[in-house]
């Protein structure tokens, strides 16, 4: 494989990395500001699969020789809506937390599905579709709890 396409290959799987490590801060930071020990369990377990989902892809992004992303970005998170979680947070309001968790999930499945669609190798598209479903059920799991907690 050409180190271009290799080069290519490892930027896709980069980015998924800065998106995960930008949830794992979200969920975590969401979990912290959460009341109910329940959902902040939970929050807290999403936190550690984004971790363990970014170490899994640093390993492949390694595999190919390349240096892998160490940490989500101020821009990233910007643009993945987790940034605004920290004005959420300072309410403490869980259904203001979660439904800044869910924009963030918006933007994480958007990444995933454009990683998805981008002709990876086969090794790492297997990883990505098994995240990506996941990142879906993530997604729509928040979006559930959510619009359980909706003002009346």
């Amino acid at each position: 494989m050409a180190m271009t396409q290799s080069g290519n290959f490892t930027g896709v799987l980069n980015e998924l990395v800065e998106t995960c490590i930008d949830g794992q801060k979200g969920f975590q930071s969401a979990a912290e500001a959460i009341d109910d020990a329940s959902l902040r369990a939970e929050l807290e377990g999403y936190a550690n699969q984004r971790g363990d989902f970014a170490r899994d892809l640093q390993s492949l992004v390694a595999a190919y020789g390349q240096s892998p992303t160490q940490s989500g970005s101020a821009a990233g998170a910007m643009h993945r809506g987790w940034i605004k979680l920290r004005d959420a947070l300072s309410t403490r309001d869980s259904y203001a937390i979660l439904a800044e968790c869910e924009r963030g999930e918006d933007s994480a499945v958007a990444e995933y599905r454009k990683a998805a669609q981008s002709g990876l190798p086969a090794e790492m598209d297997q990883v990505i579709e098994n995240q990506y479903a996941a990142v879906q059920a993530t997604h729509d799991r928040v979006r559930s709890l959510r619009d359980s907690l909706k003002p009346n």
